[in-house]
């Protein structure tokens, strides 16, 4: 094994180690671009293998950045979401034996019903504990 191999399977392995340090995906670009100039040693002289990994990393990075920022991408939270735990107003008498019950929360209105299946008054204040499609599940205050 030559000394350019031996140069980039130590950058193969530092980029691998610093990547797998920070998991922040700063550095698996290089190794990949690392294990093919690797390759490459086999056959080219160093320019070569230069250019392999300068080319190989610069493709990485274009065709795999965009992808794992998509994936990386915090989840939004959906609207219902954000309602849970908030207060509501009960607009229309909510009653599981009739099926029936609206709430508002922050100006919104919903189909609502009692967690526990009790009945509950008009202009009473709940907390939304669930939601369900467009339906939510709530409990007196």
């Amino acid at each position: 094994m030559d000394k350019l191999m031996i140069f980039w399977a130590v950058v193969f392995a530092v980029a691998v180690v610093f990547e797998l340090a920070s998991m922040q995906l700063v550095s698996i670009w290089f190794a990949v671009g690392a294990l093919a100039a690797f390759i490459a040693s086999f056959y080219l002289p160093f320019t070569g293998q230069l250019a392999v990994f300068i080319g190989v990393t610069a493709l990485m990075l274009i065709v795999t950045r965009p992808l794992i920022k998509k994936l990386k991408r915090p989840a939004v939270p959906t609207n219902h979401e954000l309602d849970l735990g908030k207060q509501a107003i009960v607009i229309e008498d909510i009653d599981a034996s009739a099926g029936t019950g609206r709430v508002r929360v922050q100006g919104v209105d919903w189909s609502a019903s009692a967690k526990d299946g009790t009945p509950i008054k008009s202009g009473e204040t709940v907390t939304v504990v669930e939601v369900s499609g467009a339906r939510l599940t709530v409990e007196k205050s």
